[in-house]
């Protein structure tokens, strides 16, 4: 957290204990604390991509691990810190937990047995109209009672990210940054499918290309429930290599599609933080990553959820203006895309048209400043 009060707070509310709190080392200091001699790993989960791409950078200098938790800060500049670890000696790794590395984790499993990777994602809710949530109009698309969400201390903005599809854009960015698998030209589909039927949707006259990232809702577009949805799963379709492997699903009751040669695997929740020691663990014990960006393969680009007038300020991703739309990589760059992890706190210089996506040229930002820097230089070093 970028607060240390914060800090103890959340400490609090998974149960420690007030004699462990006080034996942990709270500061405001957070380059001191990761330069200090008897840490091996450093877990940033600030959630801030400039804070992130700092916390990276400073464990990277001072060869420590790092497990980045915060996925924006990951989209917005992953790549080139992985890159930069690796020539450090020390492991970049994303959150084991977090649906990214859950899906990394089964698309090696997949190639490692042999099988062609048709499909990989993860499961969200997701109706067209998401597009232009606010946080005024958050909790009734989720469902949650208002007055609930604010005894339950519940960020408005944080949770409308999810709700208007920037998270689920950034998320599957991270995971074809991690794995080679491409985006649809596009953006995300969000076809709306039952966990038993993957292979039978996400099969290649559904897809634009074989080798896709893609999110299934778990919701029909008339908002009904699709059964046995994957809302808080992960996913991966593949394809037999030959016809004994066909021969093979049949044998053992693989559910495949029509032609035999398409399988699922799923999993249907993720535990977040809960299964993070995963990642500290193996970044620590093995020198291994639970995922790491090999490639600037995708990139999530501010997005107008209404017409924006010339001198607007953008408030970032969950807020009233933009939110995240996931394209190749090598089509934002074409066009200049603004990436949604620098789109807040920033002056739009010319009007926007509601479902256009911004560019650099969109909005007035400070050349100076290091996330930005970085980011371009991340851009360039990937071009």
């Amino acid at each position: 957290d970028l607060s240390a009060e914060r800090a103890r707070a959340a400490c609090r509310g998974v149960g420690w204990s007030e004699a462990l709190i006080a034996d942990t080392r709270f500061t405001q200091d957070t380059l001191d604390m990761i330069a200090a001699p008897d840490i091996d790993v450093v877990v940033e989960a600030t959630g801030h991509p400039a804070a992130g791409i700092r916390h990276a950078r400073a464990a990277i200098a001072a060869r420590k691990h790092i497990v980045m938790v915060n996925v924006e800060a990951d989209v917005l500049a992953g790549p080139l810190l992985a890159r930069q670890a690796e020539e450090a000696g020390v492991v970049y790794s994303l959150a084991y937990g977090d649906q990214p590395a859950l899906i990394c984790e089964m698309v090696d499993w997949a190639r490692t047995c042999g099988f062609e990777v048709v499909a990989a994602g993860k499961g969200t809710k997701y109706l067209p109209v998401f597009h232009t949530s606010t946080p005024e109009t958050v909790w009734h698309y989720r469902g949650v009672d208002p007055e609930d969400a604010r005894k339950g201390g519940m960020n408005a903005q944080m949770f409308n990210s999810f709700i208007d599809g920037t998270k689920s854009g950034i998320e599957m960015a991270a995971v074809a940054n991690a794995t080679g698998l491409e985006p649809a030209p596009d953006g995300l589909r969000f076809p709306p499918a039952p966990a038993d039927r993957l292979a039978q949707i996400l099969c290649e006259k559904n897809l634009h290309h074989r080798g896709q990232v893609e999110v299934v809702s778990s919701v029909e577009r008339d908002g009904t429930t699709v059964p046995n949805n994957l809302r808080w799963g992960v996913y991966v379709v593949f394809a037999a290599p030959n016809a004994y492997t066909e021969r093979c699903f049949r044998e053992y009751g693989v559910e495949s599609d029509e032609t035999g040669t398409l399988a699922a695997l799923y999993r249907p929740f993720h535990l977040i933080g809960l299964e993070l020691n995963v990642s500290i663990f193996s970044a620590a014990l093995r020198r291994e990553a639970t995922g790491r960006p090999v490639g600037f393969v995708a990139d999530v680009v501010a997005t107008a959820k209404r017409d924006i007038e010339a001198g607007e300020m953008l408030d970032g991703e969950g807020g009233y203006l933009v939110w995240g739309k996931l394209m190749p990589a090598k089509d934002s760059l074409a066009i200049g895309g603004l990436p949604i992890g620098l789109a807040h706190g920033i002056r739009v210089t010319r009007p926007v048209a509601a479902g256009a996506s911004l560019t650099w040229a969109d909005v007035e930002i400070d050349a100076g400043d290091d996330a930005y820097a970085f980011r371009r230089e991340m851009e360039k070093a990937f071009s």
